[in-house]
């Protein structure tokens, strides 16, 4: 069950977009939301707020105070009437603000919009939402614009069909219950892995044996990349979502292999649910 859900928020359009999805999750499974905002704040001033030697000084108030007057804006919406929302302050980096806040409340589920990144900027930066992919335990749910998560019937789950992905399976398949969705399962049939349909067929359904799955379809599709494939065949079905596992890769060995999950969250545009392989 989804009882706990962060959104990270900085007040942007994307940022709402997202906070509107986990309120229609929330409400369909009575879940609080833990809504965070990471504070910037000049380098002096963050020493200050975190060193706990000394009170805030004036400037650091001021920011405070701007940031819970954009909380209360954001709260007064229509659209979290009746909801438990938490209001969550970090002075950390963005990232390691969302990797504490989840280990501090126990959080089942990130939800949080995304600007995507590509060329140079992805290279160089990527997204705030690549660097929580590549790194939450939690399932992250990323989403680029609004839309209503209970009408999205069709979702695709990329996978290998590898036995360590049946836990990430088996989570997509209870959200997917959640939202009454049909689930693609996906196999993206390459030059460089490929497979006889035979052999992807006996791999599909020995993972498949003894999950309860029922609501799904077994897919093969053929492209010149597995990224292609997958909005390729997402296109095909009018699906709402895109479901898929990351192994987080850090450091040289992200630059060097990179991450499948993280460069589908870039470059989608339909809303994609990440799952971490333990």
């Amino acid at each position: 069950m989804i009882k706990k859900i962060l959104v990270p928020t900085d007040f942007s359009t994307q940022a709402e977009s997202a906070l509107k999805v986990a309120a229609q999750i929330a409400k369909k499974n009575t879940s609080e939301i833990y809504l965070l905002h990471v504070l910037e704040m000049p380098v002096h001033l963050n020493d200050l707020m975190t060193s706990g030697n000394s009170g805030p000084a004036p400037e650091a108030i001021f920011f405070m105070k701007q940031t819970h007057k954009k909380f209360e804006e954001v709260m007064s919406q229509n659209y979290l009437d009746g909801l438990v929302v938490n209001e969550t302050v970090s002075f950390e980096d963005t990232l390691q603000g969302i990797i504490e806040a989840c280990d501090k409340n126990d959080i089942d589920m990130i939800v949080m919009g995304s600007h995507g990144s590509s060329g140079f900027e992805e290279l160089f930066i990527g997204s705030n939402a690549e660097k929580v992919v590549r790194t939450s335990k939690q399932p992250v749910l990323v989403i680029k614009e609004d839309c209503d998560i209970f009408e999205i019937n069709d979702i695709v789950y990329a996978t290998n069909f590898d036995d360590e992905d049946k836990p990430c399976l088996t989570a997509a398949n209870e959200f997917a219950k959640l939202l009454d969705a049909k689930l693609h399962l996906l196999w993206v049939n390459t030059a460089n892995t490929f497979k006889t349909t035979a052999e992807t067929e006996s791999k599909m359904n020995t993972m498949i044996d003894g999950l309860s799955i029922e609501n799904y379809s077994l897919n093969i599709y053929n492209d010149l990349n597995v990224e292609k494939g997958i909005f390729n065949f997402a296109n095909s079905v009018s699906a709402g979502l895109i479901g898929i596992s990351t192994h987080g890769r850090k450091g040289l060995s992200h630059f060097i292999n990179g991450s499948l999950g993280e460069d589908v969250v870039n470059h989608a545009k339909r809303p994609v649910l990440t799952f971490k392989i333990q």
